[in-house]
C-alpha cells in the first residue's frame, strides 16, 4: 500500500512537472521557429526590393546595381545567399538569377521553382531553402533563400532544449524519489498505528467475545426460543466475524506479509465453497448456478483464495433479489477468471467505485437486514492484490450485477 502510496506521489509530480517541462521546450522552439522565419522573411522582402530594381536597369539599361546591401548588417549582407526564378506571363519560360548563388544550377533551380508552384503555396521551406512566391507585372517569381544556417539553429535550439528537458526530468525524477520517502513518512506511522490498535484492539475483543458465546449458548440450553438471548447469540457471531475479518485484512495489509503460497487444486477449493453455502442459498430461496472448469491448479494461498470467493458469494447472498438468481464460474482464459453475477434491482445505481471501501455499504442507512459490515469486499480485494491479481464490479444491466476476479 504505501509502495503503491508513494509512486502514485512520484507519478503526479512528475506528470505535472513533465507537462511544464514540455510546454516550456515547446514554447521556446515555436518562438525560436517564428522569429527566425521572420528575419528570413524579411530578407526575402530585401532581395525582392533588389532583384526588382536589378531588372529595372537592365531593362533601362543603366548600370548595374551596387552588391546586395539590403540588410542592417553589413556582415549579414555578405552571407546573405539567394537566387530568383521568373515565369514569363504568355510563353512561361523561366529566367534565373543566379548572381549570389553557387550551391545550385540553372537547371535546379528552374526544377526547385517548379516544384514549389505545383504545391500551392505562397511560402515555406523547400529542403535548405526558405521561399517566398509572388506576382508582379503578370510574372510568377520564386524568390528562394538559403537558409540552411537557420535550420541548423532550429535544430540546434531544439536538440539542447530536448536534452535539458531529459537532464532535468531525470534530476528532478531523482530528487522527488528521495524526497518521497520522507512525505510519505508520516502516513506510513500513522497507518502503521492503525493496524496495531486494530489488531491489539481485535486481540483484547476476542476473549470477551469468545466467553458471550459460550455463556449465551449456555443460556440459550436452559431458555430455548427466548428472542432476547437468540439476538445476544446473532450479534456476537457477527461481531466475531467483523474481528475476525479485520485482523485479515490488517496482516495482509503488513508490507511484509507472506501469504503460505502452494500449488493447490482451485477446481476442488470452489466446489467446497459451493457445497458449504448451498445449504444457506436454498434456505433463503434464491437459486445458484455453477460452472467451474475441471483439474485447474493455481499457486497461491488456498485459504486466503477460498475466503475471497466466500466473501462473494456471501455477499451475492445478501444483495440478490428475493428468489433471485447467483452465477458462479471459475476458468482459465490465459488467466484464472473469478465471476460472481446475481440479479438485484436498484433503486439507484450503485457507486461501483466505492464497492471496495472499507466499511462502504450500498444501503445508506446501514440496516442489519442484510447483516454486512462493509469489510468483506474489501478482504476480497485485498486477496486478489496480494496474488497479483485484480477485482472489479461493473453492472452488464439494470437487474444485476458482476464481480470478477482475475488472477
Amino acid at each position: 500500500m504505501f509502495r503503491q502510496m508513494r509512486w502514485r506521489m512520484i507519478g503526479a509530480a512528475m506528470a505535472a512537472f513533465t507537462a511544464v517541462i514540455l510546454l516550456i521546450v515547446i514554447l521556446v522552439n515555436v518562438l525560436n521557429y517564428a522569429e527566425v522565419t521572420k528575419r528570413a522573411d524579411q530578407t526575402i522582402a530585401s532581395v525582392r526590393s533588389f532583384e526588382a530594381d536589378v531588372q529595372h536597369r537592365q531593362e533601362e539599361n543603366r548600370p548595374p546595381q551596387e552588391p546586395f546591401a539590403g540588410l542592417p548588417d553589413r556582415e549579414e549582407n555578405f552571407m546573405t545567399r539567394f537566387f530568383v526564378v521568373r515565369f514569363q506571363e504568355e510563353s512561361g519560360e523561366p529566367s534565373v538569377y543566379m548572381d549570389y548563388i553557387a550551391a545550385v544550377d540553372e537547371e535546379e533551380a528552374v526544377r526547385y521553382a517548379q516544384k514549389v508552384l505545383q504545391s500551392g503555396k505562397e511560402k515555406g521551406y523547400l529542403e535548405a531553402y526558405r521561399y517566398q512566391v509572388y506576382t508582379e507585372n503578370g510574372e510568377k517569381a520564386v524568390i528562394f533563400l538559403n537558409a540552411a544556417r537557420e535550420q541548423e539553429q532550429i535544430r540546434s535550439l531544439l536538440l539542447i532544449s530536448l536534452l535539458v528537458a531529459l537532464g532535468s526530468w531525470l534530476l528532478v525524477f531523482a530528487l522527488v524519489w528521495a524526497f518521497s520517502g520522507y512525505a510519505v513518512r508520516p502516513f506510513v506511522q500513522n497507518m502503521e498505528n492503525q493496524k496495531r490498535f486494530i489488531t491489539d484492539a481485535s486481540h483484547e475483543l476476542k476473549t470477551p467475545l469468545t466467553s458471550i458465546a459460550a455463556s449465551t449458548d449456555i443460556l440459550k440450553l436452559e431458555y430455548e426460543d427466548n428472542e432476547w438471548i437468540e439476538n445476544i447469540h446473532v450479534q456476537t457471531r457477527r461481531m466475531s466475524k467483523l474481528v475476525g475479518e479485520l485482523v485479515a485484512l490488517s496482516r495482509l495489509d503488513e508490507a511484509g506479509s507472506v501469504l503460505n503460497k502452494e500449488k493447490f487444486s482451485l477446481t476442488e477449493a470452489a466446489w467446497e465453497i459451493v457445497e458449504t453455502l448451498q445449504p444457506r442459498i436454498k434456505a433463503a430461496g434464491k437459486s445458484l448456478s455453477v460452472n467451474i472448469q475441471e483439474d485447474l491448479e493455481y499457486v497461491g494461498d488456498p485459504a486466503q483464495i477460498q475466503k475471497m470467493m466466500s466473501v462473494l458469494l456471501d455477499n451475492a447472498v445478501r444483495y440478490s433479489d428475493e428468489n433471485g438468481k447467483i452465477d458462479f464460474e471459475v476458468c482459465r482464459e490465459k488467466k484464472i477468471h473469478i465471476r460472481i453475477r446475481n440479479s438485484c434491482h436498484f433503486d439507484s445505481p450503485p457507486d461501483l467505485g466505492r464497492l471496495f471501501d472499507r466499511f462502504y455499504r450500498p444501503d445508506s442507512s446501514r440496516s442489519t437486514q442484510t447483516g454486512g459490515t462493509g469489510i468483506g469486499l474489501s478482504l476480497a480485494k485485498a486477496v486478489a492484490e496480494k496474488h497479483g491479481g485484480s477485482i472489479t464490479a461493473r453492472c452488464p444491466d439494470e437487474g444485476s450485477i458482476l464481480f470478477e476476479v482475475i488472477l
